[in-house]
């Protein structure tokens, strides 16, 4: 079994978009909900996952991690979107 890695937003309460990298998606949410992720999520919470991509190594889910967070809000914001479309569409 090969591992993944995800690079994933998170939608703050305050409507803010935390962007980190994890390889276990489901515990990574639980840990910040928990309040002992990210300095950033805990005076947020609670978050819920907004987006997520997944990647075959490391390097490229923080890469990509550190592309998303020199996106503004808004750009982040279309990429949910366009995400939320495809995810509809397939049903």
């Amino acid at each position: 079994m090969t591992k993944k890695f995800y690079t994933y937003m998170l939608r703050c309460a305050d409507d803010s978009l935390y962007v980190g990298y994890t390889v276990n998606l489901e515990r990574r949410l639980k840990t910040h909900n928990a309040g002992k992720g990210a300095k950033y999520t805990r005076s947020r919470l609670p978050v819920t996952l907004a987006y997520a991509e997944c990647f075959d190594n490391k390097h490229d889910a923080m890469s990509r991690e550190a592309n998303l967070k020199k996106l503004r809000h808004q750009e982040r914001e279309r990429l949910i979107l366009a995400h939320q479309h495809i995810r509809d569409a397939d049903g």
